[in-house]
């Protein structure tokens, strides 16, 4: 997003009423958010997208009709993707990489801090993933990894040059651009590119799905 001077656009997608309003009102407030739109179920979500053109959205999980990972992987396969930050208080290891499997950028709990939504928005938008430091923390102490799942994850990351290799560790370190290009001595451009072709070659969606690749196959 950088030389974008304006506002990031937010879709709140939420079948609570209140909580669309709660998000609105907390999000209005802050200088470079505008929200843009609103979808009460993931079956309006395509509409929505296509009317509001939004650069982040605010996911829930469970709605009547179309789930919140359904929506997800249907906006991530779209030319254009916004950012999805999945926000919910459904915590299950289940729900978590479903939705980052998804395509989702983010996941947060409702009782995240307003501040904290506020930071995952400008954060997301810009390229990089986050977690609640408690999703983090489940992830990391995850000690099965499904069957095969090592084994698939290597042969991915095999077809990647040795420098790529090292930005993907970064990356699943939770690296930021610049600082992955201070520690590997390159530059943040560099950095996109590397990011940019890994994406490609892997056939993923974004950084978080590297991630998730990398701590299969045991490097983080």
């Amino acid at each position: 997003m950088a030389g974008v001077s304006r506002p990031l656009r937010v879709l709140l997608v939420d079948d609570d009423a209140l909580v669309r309003a709660g998000l609105s009102m907390m999000l209005d407030g802050i200088h470079g958010i505008c929200v843009v739109g609103e979808a009460a179920d993931g079956d309006e979500v395509p509409a929505a997208a296509d009317a509001h053109a939004p650069d982040v959205v605010l996911m829930d999980l469970r709605m009547p009709r179309v789930d919140g990972i359904t929506a997800t992987r249907g906006l991530r396969r779209r030319p254009h993707p916004p950012e999805v930050i999945v926000l919910t208080t459904f915590d299950t290891d289940e729900n978590i990489l479903y939705a980052l499997r998804a395509g989702a950028g983010g996941f947060l709990l409702k009782d995240t801090p307003p501040a904290q939504i506020v930071d995952a928005v400008r954060r997301v938008a810009a390229g990089d993933p986050i977690l609640s430091p408690r999703i983090t923390r489940r992830l990391m102490d995850r000690a099965v990894i499904q069957a095969g799942a090592y084994e698939r994850a290597r042969a991915a990351l095999a077809v990647l040059s040795p420098r790529e290799n090292d930005v993907v560790l970064a990356v699943a370190r939770g690296r930021t651009n610049a600082e992955i290009a201070a520690e590997l001595y390159m530059s943040v451009t560099t950095v996109k590119a590397h990011v940019s072709n890994i994406l490609s070659k892997l056939g993923l969606d974004n950084r978080t799905q590297i991630a998730l690749l990398a701590h299969d196959a045991g490097l983080a």
